[in-house]
């Protein structure tokens, strides 16, 4: 069987301001209403595939949840990673998880931030290139490169026609003259961080190659436990743990590294340019995401996330505008939105890490409006889920509800609010909300008080949840 694993530790800086440190370009639905982690999941739901192992950041698990119950899709385990430490130590972990269910499991390690726009001819592949894995490859999947790309990895293959190939060298990013002389030669090709292997040659490898890194993950390992729908790892021993790509800690190092050759319409979406590329576009080459118009432009991108854009006169601009921030800038200049997040991000804004919609265990918040002593959100809690019994020392709470029925208990008291019915939670009230319904509750919440930032609350044992 193969185990797929997928990694969703990224973040994705140039496609801010939507993308930002709470929700990552892998989990934006800008795909059809999917995201690139939902298409990832999609296409290894197959019966060649076991159900996904998931390593993501702890930071992102409501996200990976919610998206994979949109799917309507479980996994086999859902791997938080308290801090990112690049693709070596997910590598070894997927292996290991995968060898606890079967001995002979093979693994297919994927990004969850890749669109293949050719999914039927990337399954063939991986299935050609089976029989090496079982036979103690590790297998690399090398994307045919359509133009001379700055800004990939490459890998120099073996000449020959078969399905998997040798690899023989890594080579990194290159400058332009190298890499279209690269793409002259037609042995060069894009490394797509995809891999198959069988879970105890990776093990293997690791005891080899990198001996202490293998003994120091085999001791995170035995940090397992269980929290709700995930499993978590001992910070501390994880944060300890070499920061390296599977690429330096094995592929560079292995005898038996090999390659399998594809063509599957790839792309690593790493700027809103190529966001452009793959976009379906009217007549004069724009393409919009939400409630856009365009006059006299042309090879424009607008994305609206609330409200309307319009982009007039203008030629190879995008005009990304999301609640809070907005972005104009050449097509070609895509590269620089990373510059812009930097400095942001030295100056403290909040733009470049919070989203203005926060997932929750229970349902989700979205920021509306805030100033000097309030704020203002709405809530939607799903069927059947209840808030933790908690209370905040600096501030105070109205709630109305929109739509369904929600059960409130503040200070000891339950009762039931229905559309349009409020009620107030005093300063220091233990309060909770629970939706009993099959709908979800729709609220609007506003805070006020002297301190409003989200560390302010307290959390109580709830009685009422004892067996």
């Amino acid at each position: 069987m193969i185990f797929p694993c997928i990694l969703s530790g990224g973040v994705g800086s140039r496609l801010w301001p939507l993308s930002r440190t709470d929700r990552p370009k892998q989990f934006l639905p800008l795909f059809g209403g999917e995201s690139l982690f939902q298409k990832t999941c999609r296409r290894i739901d197959h019966p060649d595939f076991a159900a996904p192992i998931v390593i993501g950041s702890n930071a992102h698990r409501f996200l990976i949840g919610e998206q994979m119950s949109e799917l309507g899709k479980a996994a086999q385990l859902i791997l938080l990673e308290p801090v990112g430490r690049n693709t070596a130590p997910p590598a070894l972990m997927a292996a290991m998880i995968a060898q606890e269910t079967d001995p002979e499991a093979l693994v297919l390690l994927l990004p969850s931030d890749h669109l293949i726009g050719r999914e039927e001819v990337f399954l063939e592949t991986v299935r050609a290139a089976e029989p090496a894995a079982r036979n103690g490859q590790i297998v690399t999947f090398g994307i045919q490169p359509t133009e001379p790309n700055t800004g990939y990895g490459y890998i120099r293959v073996a000449a020959g026609s078969e399905a998997v190939r040798p690899v023989e060298a890594f080579v990194e990013k290159p400058d332009l003259a190298t890499a279209e002389s690269f793409l002259e030669d037609g042995g060069y090709f894009w490394n797509a961080g995809i891999f198959l292997f069988s879970a105890k040659t990776m093990i293997d490898a690791f005891r080899q190659l990198q001996p202490a890194l293998y003994e120091d993950i085999v001791a995170v390992m035995e940090t397992r436990h269980g929290d709700l729908d995930f499993t978590r790892l001992d910070e501390a021993a994880f944060a300890n743990l070499d920061n390296i790509s599977i690429d330096y800690a094995i592929m560079e190092k292995a005898a038996n590294v090999a390659c399998a050759p594809v063509a599957p319409d790839w792309d690593d979406l790493g700027s809103w340019s190529a966001i452009w590329a793959v976009l379906d576009k009217d007549d004069s080459g724009n393409c919009a995401l939400g409630d856009a118009r365009f006059l006299d432009s042309s090879n424009c991108l607008a994305f609206a996330e609330r409200g309307l854009v319009s982009v007039i006169g203008l030629e190879n601009v995008m005009v990304i505008a999301t609640t809070d921030s907005v972005l104009v800038a050449h097509k070609d200049a895509s590269q620089e939105v990373k510059t812009v997040v930097e400095q942001l991000k030295s100056e403290g804004r909040h733009e470049v890490d919070r989203h203005p919609r926060a997932y929750k265990p229970w349902g989700y918040t979205e920021r509306i409006n805030a100033g000097d002593r309030f704020a203002v959100q709405s809530m939607l809690i799903k069927p059947g889920k209840r808030l933790s019994l908690q209370n905040h020392l600096h501030r105070a709470e109205h709630w109305v509800v929109v739509s369904g029925t929600v059960e409130i208990t503040i200070d000891g008291k339950t009762s039931l609010l229905s559309e349009n019915q409020s009620a107030y939670v005093p300063l220091g009230a233990l309060h909770t909300l629970h939706n009993p319904g099959k709908i979800p509750v729709r609220m609007i919440e506003i805070q006020s008080g002297t301190y409003l930032a989200e560390d302010d609350i307290v959390r109580h044992p709830d009685p009422s949840q004892k067996n």
